[in-house]
């Protein structure tokens, strides 16, 4: 008997490289292959060169359920060390998802529920179809949303955070969107050219000025004006546009061309 993968993982044309949760069966539960064989695999395009942006998207009905409730109540059963190192690992998914040095896109056709939405909340752009479904649903089952909840008051703010992880209340795509969760919500039949879209302006951009830029914003977040803040800022600046990829996309707009890293 063959064992149904858990994702599928593909470089497509551009170097946009696609990662799709293939089981429907369970809703795409995350389970501890799963966030093994997940950050592995985004570790893995992270250094690839190649790439220039990753799509993370699912099969069937469900974006991703959140975990699931057999290896939960598994490893509830063991040992507080076991435990630790089992939340960890989690932690260690959701951080690499959201530190990604490639522009990256969640596209959620169907329910996100717990960590499901803490994989939305950790790319950088999110769209939904407006079918989708969102929920916290942890405390539900004596839970709380422990190793994703950063990512998700970064993604829908605190007051936000704080009702919908109370109530476990489920919320449409457009609350999402309204509480910025996600981006853009569309048909479900425009899921996939709203990204590709979106796609199509990622890949204009120079590739370390957008990991540099993903780097400014986490660098900026939360820190008060000041002169710290100021000198960090100029420094980055000045260090990107006496780069290779500055000086080239600036002599290429200069000389109305196309830069070296716009392969069409």
């Amino acid at each position: 008997m063959m064992l149904q993968p858990l994702f599928l993982e593909e470089i497509g044309d551009g170097g946009v490289a696609r990662i799709t949760l293939t089981r429907p069966a369970v809703h795409n539960a995350i389970n501890d292959n799963l966030i093994a064989e997940l950050t592995t695999a985004l570790k893995g395009l992270d250094s690839d060169e190649r790439v220039r942006a990753v799509v993370l998207a699912a099969k069937g009905k469900s974006f991703c359920a959140g975990a699931d409730l057999n290896w939960m109540r598994r490893i509830a059963n063991q040992s507080e060390e076991n435990n630790l190192a089992d939340a960890r690992k989690l932690a260690e998914l959701m951080e690499t998802l959201n530190q990604l040095s490639k522009p990256s896109i969640a596209l959620v056709q169907g329910p996100a529920f717990g960590g499901g939405v803490g994989l939305v909340s950790c790319c950088d752009i999110a769209v939904a179809a407006e079918t989708a479904q969102f929920c916290l649903s942890e405390v539900k089952l004596g839970l709380i949303p422990g190793v994703i909840s950063p990512y998700v008051v970064a993604a829908m703010g605190e007051r936000a955070a704080r009702r919908y992880c109370i109530t476990a209340e489920a919320f449409s795509a457009w609350e999402a969107h309204r509480l910025g969760l996600v981006h853009e919500v569309v048909p479900a039949n425009l899921l996939e050219s709203s990204c590709r879209r979106i796609l199509d302006a990622i890949l204009l951009g120079g590739p370390q000025a957008q990991a540099d830029a993903k780097s400014l914003i986490f660098a900026v977040t939360g820190r008060p004006m000041g002169e710290e803040l100021r000198n960090e800022t100029v420094a980055r600046i000045a260090r990107r546009r006496q780069s290779a990829e500055g000086k080239e996309g600036m002599e290429a707009f200069l000389e109305k061309r196309k830069p070296a890293w716009v392969t069409d």
